[in-house]
């Protein structure tokens, strides 16, 4: 590389670390914007902590019709704060500038950065190294057959929409949504407890070890040797005389049991010799004060913190609360949600015939749902009745609903004018991503449940799930976010010209790989796949590193390890 190269290099090095950080700033404001505007949407009540538990039995409790959101006369669109990035064109968005590898998009026409998924004879799922976009059908449809509503006039009863959310800003409200209201607290036995989340600390109830205890099979013994046996069975976990030690002598001892007081050290079986006639021991090696002995209070004294509020009940929190002497633990309620399928043509067996189609997502979304840690009752299928839609609407009680496809603008979809007309308050409307552009965020009227309209599409759907259901049950049942990491691509990815784009990715070695089978209807990539790469309007160059949404059941991979060391 010659000096002007490397001149070169630097300069453009230096203003891409430039670029990003003013790129990392801009999406911080816009996520900050987008938590004021849910705190407004709510009443500006942060959580400031939780109920006290009412009982074994008690839940969350729906706030009280003078709920500070008030019930607008029709939907409402996305107001500014939140949408003012998306609605106009891509020169007033935030998040559609290149980041500095991506693409020139000026080489770029939205037909040339769109091209086809990979035939459906490929064998699959395989790993692509030059993942191609998805198709851009997702933005007009939310569902995942009929013909596409790109081309419908303004004039539709249906086109309402001002603009789409910001991805981030998106997710941002959402969870901030779901942090806003007050937590319910319940008390559960502990083997109810897994997998809620701890709505107070667990405090160590006693000192543990709560007595000075042998970590080994061996001896106790007092002073130096060699020592006198001490005559009788030895010292056995759980029971053995509290005698003292006396000086110069050794008594058998097992793992776990209480230490005599006195005891200087404990010798392991193997470190040690004993004369049967003379009842003599003898150390095998130097013997070091306090050698393999569990002192009192090793682990924890009483009173210190053992785990904070907010900790995911997992089966070793079990097993540490049971050792610090609790029966029950004080956890937040796991969120209920109602998940209700729409479509005529759906059906729940057998091949697809006549224009009919299997169903993917009832079967989905249930199990996905309580992965994330949610109570999730059987999908309802509605059909595209409004009326069976509104009627499911107004009689749920559950903390959040999930509606499958009816988000777009055609003649059966149901949920905005459904949503008008029961006086929800639509609080997103559209994100800028790709796949699941129609996906919808709604609180319905009166305190009643949060609602997330997911499109039809699979793929679209599971983005819809990602973005605005995961982190708004993550708000309600108080979890913690997710440390975000990133992680770089071997190979150029094509992005969207203008909005993020969801892609499913496997883990290889330090690097995630996308997987083709990546468009909007499709399943069989996110089936492979252990994560989501975010990639930014644009795309980005081989190296870059891209931020990963891990799935719920991904493996433990390297950079999880050792956080607990």
């Amino acid at each position: 590389m010659t000096a002007h190269e490397r001149e070169a290099a630097s300069t453009d090095g230096g203003r891409s670390t430039e670029e990003e950080r003013a790129a990392e700033e801009e999406r911080a404001a816009e996520e900050e914007r987008a938590v004021d505007q849910a705190l407004a949407l709510v009443g500006h009540q942060p959580r400031a902590g939780h109920r006290p538990p009412e009982g074994p039995g008690a839940t969350r409790s729906k706030p009280p019709p003078s709920s500070p959101v008030s019930p607008p006369s029709a939907v409402s669109p996305p107001s500014p704060s939140s949408a003012a990035s998306a609605s106009a064109g891509p020169e007033s968005r935030p998040d559609s500038g290149l980041t500095p590898s991506s693409p020139a998009r000026s080489a770029q026409t939205p037909g040339a950065a769109m091209p086809s998924a990979p035939a459906p004879s490929s064998p699959a799922p395989v790993v692509s190294p030059l993942a191609a976009p998805a198709p851009a059908a997702d933005s007009a449809s939310s569902r995942s057959h009929g013909g596409s509503s790109a081309d419908r006039p303004a004039s539709s009863p249906h086109a309402h929409r001002t603009g789409s959310t910001a991805w981030h800003a998106a997710r941002a409200l959402a969870e901030s949504l779901g942090r806003a209201a007050p937590l319910a607290a319940h008390r559960l036995p502990l083997d109810r407890a897994l997998g809620h989340v701890l709505a107070e600390a667990v405090v160590a109830l006693t000192d543990l070890p709560s007595f000075d205890t042998s970590a080994m099979d061996g001896w106790a013994v007092a002073g130096p040797g060699p020592w006198t046996v001490k005559e009788g069975e030895g010292l056995l976990a759980g029971r053995g005389s509290t005698e003292p030690l006396p000086d110069g002598q050794a008594s058998r001892i097992a793992t776990g049991a209480r230490l005599p007081a006195d005891a200087t050290a404990v010798i392991r079986s193997e470190h040690a010799h004993c004369d049967e006639a003379k009842r003599l021991l003898y150390a095998g090696r130097e013997v070091v004060q306090g050698q393999d002995i569990r002192p009192r209070g090793q682990e924890c004294r009483s009173g210190d913190e053992l785990l904070p509020a907010g900790t995911v009940v997992t089966p070793p929190v079990l097993g540490l609360a049971a050792a610090a002497g609790y029966d029950a633990l004080v956890a937040v309620p796991r969120p209920r949600v109602d998940v209700f399928v729409l479509g005529d043509e759906l059906l729940t067996s057998g091949l697809p015939y006549d224009g009919l189609i299997r169903d993917a997502l009832g079967p989905m979304l249930a199990p996905w749902l309580r992965a994330l840690g949610a109570e999730v009752a059987e999908p309802r299928r509605l059909g595209d009745e409004a009326g069976a839609l509104r009627q499911a609407l107004v009689s749920s009680d559950a903390d959040l609903i999930l509606t499958t496809g009816g988000t777009a603008a055609g003649p059966v979809d149901h949920v905005h004018p459904v949503l008008a007309e029961i006086g929800a308050d639509l609080l997103v409307d559209g994100v800028a991503v790709r796949p699941g552009h129609p996906m919808l965020l709604a609180r319905l009227a009166e305190g009643g449940p949060c609602l997330v309209g997911l499109p039809g599409n699979p793929l679209a759907a599971v983005s819809g799930l990602l973005t605005l259901a995961e982190p708004l049950l993550r708000g309600i049942a108080g979890r913690p976010a997710q440390d975000r990491y990133r992680a770089p691509v071997p190979q150029e990815v094509h992005g969207h010209p203008h909005d993020t784009r969801l892609i499913p990715v496997v883990h290889r070695e330090d690097s995630v790989v996308p997987l083709h089978y990546n468009g909007p209807a499709m399943l069989r990539g996110i089936a492979a796949a252990d994560g989501l790469a975010v990639v930014p309007p644009g795309g980005v160059r081989s190296g870059t590193e891209v931020e990963i949404l891990d799935l719920p059941w991904a493996s433990a991979s390297p950079w999880t390890e050792g956080c607990f060391t």
